[in-house]
């Protein structure tokens, strides 16, 4: 992301995120992304309050869009990254089948944060903004 943008962003998520409702999610499920003979990324799915999720998903999407930012074109699919499979490994992506039926207890979510990743050999994250939502439940 070009640093430029990034004051615009952040400004541009206030709104974003104070349109939100309170919400309460779970972890449920998991999955793979990748085949099961060449797996990438495995993840835990959410579930609870995921339709105001995916709303605010959308509306933080169109800011990014608007500023020129690169958005990925697909539908969003809210998940917990748990970890990569290193590329050209032996890998088993079956794990992730053994979660299936999983179903955590509920959290309220408190904030939202606007995060930087740098993904490589060891992927880095750094923290620009912290946005409060809703009340906790």
């Amino acid at each position: 992301m070009p640093r430029e943008v990034l004051p615009a962003l952040a400004a541009g998520a206030v709104p974003a995120v104070a349109a939100a409702p309170p919400m309460r999610l779970r972890l449920a499920g998991a999955g793979r992304f990748g085949s099961a003979r060449r797996p990438q990324v495995a993840w835990a799915g959410l579930d609870g309050d995921v339709v105001p999720l995916t709303a605010l998903a959308d509306r933080l999407a169109e800011l990014a869009r608007g500023l020129g930012l690169a958005v990925e074109d697909r539908p969003f699919r809210p998940h917990l990254t748990l970890g990569r499979w290193p590329p050209r490994q032996p890998a088993d992506g079956t794990l992730t089948d053994r979660l299936a039926g999983y179903r955590g207890p509920a959290w309220p979510v408190g904030e939202v944060l606007l995060l930087e990743s740098r993904l490589g050999s060891g992927p880095s994250y750094e923290r620009h903004q912290a946005y409060s939502i809703g009340a906790a439940l």
